[in-house]
């Protein structure tokens, strides 16, 4: 095997195992890349919400960026929870000249608040200027962008004005009894017109992590050299394809993990043991 791809991915822990760093190093390695990381926040966090967050130091942020961009050979950054202006800054600073894939959460689905307004100016007026791409989904897209109506086709044209393609993603999250329909992101490049990017949705209620899955998935495939409309068409098939494997876990009293067992290698035969 030749030496893999480095993707580094800075974020927050989810004690629960569901999303943030969990779901970035799982997803990462799944699409044959080496993970790293650098760790901004650690939380108490399961299935129903996020119960407490302890930010890491600006300076720890620092030496973690510093180590590993100083010794492996970073083909990608992504990011997720940064929750504070300085780490936001540093990532910028560090970033610029690297395929750079910003997932800029700013609140949990539970509505645990994970960036403060100077985080979100940093992610405007810093961050995504630096990016290669964002991936708000449609509240983060409506945070970002200071307009509480706007419909993802056009949230995704006013942030890509920022100096980045954006991937407004998601749907409406899939509650028992209801049918599932297809879902539509919407990418635009600086400068040009929004597209459409379909794919089907999952009839499931584990689906905690999916959008840090995506995002990790587009940067993998960019480490990969994989074009960007290429790379969103993967990454989105990964998701998809994570969702059907775990649509029918049990896990939790709210939304259940993504599954991030590794693809095709989880045998649920059970083994015959040998009568001696």
């Amino acid at each position: 095997m030749t030496t893999p791809p480095v993707v580094l991915a800075v974020g927050g822990t989810d004690s629960g195992g569901a999303a943030g760093l969990a779901a970035d190093l799982a997803t990462i390695g799944h699409l044959g890349c080496h993970a790293a990381c650098a760790v901004t926040a650690v939380t108490a966090q399961d299935t129903t919400g996020v119960h407490a967050v302890h930010p890491v130091p600006a300076g720890v942020v620092a030496a973690q960026l510093e180590a590993v961009l100083g010794d492996l050979p970073v083909a990608a950054v992504k990011t997720g929870m940064l929750g504070s202006a300085d780490a936001v800054r540093l990532v910028a600073e560090v970033a610029r000249q690297l395929p750079l894939v910003v997932d800029p959460v700013l609140a949990a689905t539970s509505g645990a608040l994970l960036g403060d307004e100077s985080v979100r100016r940093g992610y405007r007026d810093v961050l995504l200027p630096a990016a290669t791409v964002a991936t708000p989904n449609l509240a983060e897209a409506r945070a970002l962008t200071g307009r509480r109506d706007g419909d993802a086709r056009d949230l995704s044209a006013r942030l890509a004005d920022l100096g980045c393609s954006v991937i407004v993603t998601g749907g409406p999250e899939w509650r028992p009894g209801e049918q599932a329909a297809d879902c539509t992101d919407w990418l635009c490049a600086p400068g040009g017109a929004p597209t459409p990017l379909h794919h089907p949705a999952v009839a499931t209620t584990a689906d905690h992590g999916s959008g840090c899955t995506f995002a990790s998935a587009l940067a993998a495939h960019l480490a990969h050299g994989t074009g960007l409309v290429t790379a969103a068409h993967q990454a989105a098939a990964y998701v998809s394809a994570r969702l059907a494997d775990g649509r029918d876990w049990r896990l939790g009293r709210g939304r259940g993990p993504v599954s991030h067992l590794a693809p095709g290698s989880f045998d649920t035969h059970p083994v015959q043991e040998e009568l001696t």
